[in-house]
């Protein structure tokens, strides 16, 4: 006689024998919990290899049971003290004064910033390499720039509009006002030549606080070339649109490779700089 004929209408399933389900017990998720703690950056294929499970029930406990997401840091430049963001903001304030909401676009020809960074043989740590299991809602985790490789080299970056000039020079070269004060001759040359008839008042310069750039030298070689000097505020690198725009896309190409030399690593930055066209800058 069938179910139906005999007066049972439910429609779930009726208990039968079988495997248990015993992945998801309490004790399991606690183990799993425990070496998440002790390792932040342990894999969930360890994780199964340890305790003898499925790769699939380590992440379905994770995510579901523990609600833990694999975050990676957040790179931050420095660690700001107390005076040094009540410097930020007084800087910000003052420059917002000098421009004023309306001025600022008009002033934009004018503006010209200067920047520089690093060309590394090997980055030994990507940001997919610093993913940690962080609950939801919890902050990511911050990573200090503080270790340097051994072999690099320097890039300079004059930033005026419509294919911006660049410079490169070996790590063995010294960054002092004289050599500061070259980097400027030839920016006011580039800007006569590309800027032509646009910049009828004095240029507004924007360079980061380096000794080099702060030195007495290079003052009065900024002041002869007719730079009016902006404050730069403390470990500001969101000032200059390099840092977020350009040098984020070249750090980007170089990203896990392995150069064997400095010659190898500055033709590459090279040429993906001169492939980019007017309208990436």
């Amino acid at each position: 006689m069938t179910p139906f004929k005999r007066g049972d209408f439910s429609t779930c399933d009726a208990l039968r024998p079988g495997r248990p389900k015993t992945v998801t017990t309490p004790e399991i998720i606690y183990q799993i919990h425990e070496l998440i703690l002790e390792d932040r950056r342990i894999s969930a294929k360890s994780i199964a290899g340890q305790l003898a499970i499925l790769r699939e029930w380590v992440g379905s406990i994770i995510y579901e049971d523990l609600d833990m997401w694999n975050l990676s840091a957040k790179w931050v430049p420095k660690c700001l003290k107390a005076d040094q963001k009540c410097q930020r903001c007084q800087s910000s304030e003052q420059r917002w004064n000098f421009f004023g909401a309306i001025q600022m676009i008009s002033c934009r020809a004018q503006l010209v910033t200067m920047d520089e960074t690093w060309l590394y043989h090997y980055n030994p740590e990507t940001k997919q390499q610093s993913m940690e299991w962080r609950h939801r809602g919890s902050c990511r985790p911050k990573i200090f720039r503080v270790q340097k490789p051994l072999e690099s080299s320097r890039l300079d970056f004059l930033g005026s509009r419509r294919h911006p000039p660049h410079r490169l020079s070996s790590k063995r070269q010294t960054i002092n006002a004289e050599y500061c004060s070259s980097v400027l001759v030839q920016l006011k040359d580039i800007l006569k030549e590309k800027r032509r008839g646009k910049i009828t008042k004095e240029v507004l310069f924007l360079h980061d606080n380096l000794p080099a750039h702060r030195a007495l030298a290079t003052q009065k070689k900024l002041a002869y070339l007719g730079f009016h000097c902006l404050d730069h505020r403390p470990y500001s690198p969101d000032l200059a649109p390099s840092d977020y725009i350009l040098f984020h896309g070249l750090e980007k190409h170089l990203k896990d490779r392995h150069f064997s030399s400095d010659a190898e690593a500055i033709a590459v930055a090279v040429t993906w700089l001169e492939g980019q066209n007017s309208e990436f800058f």
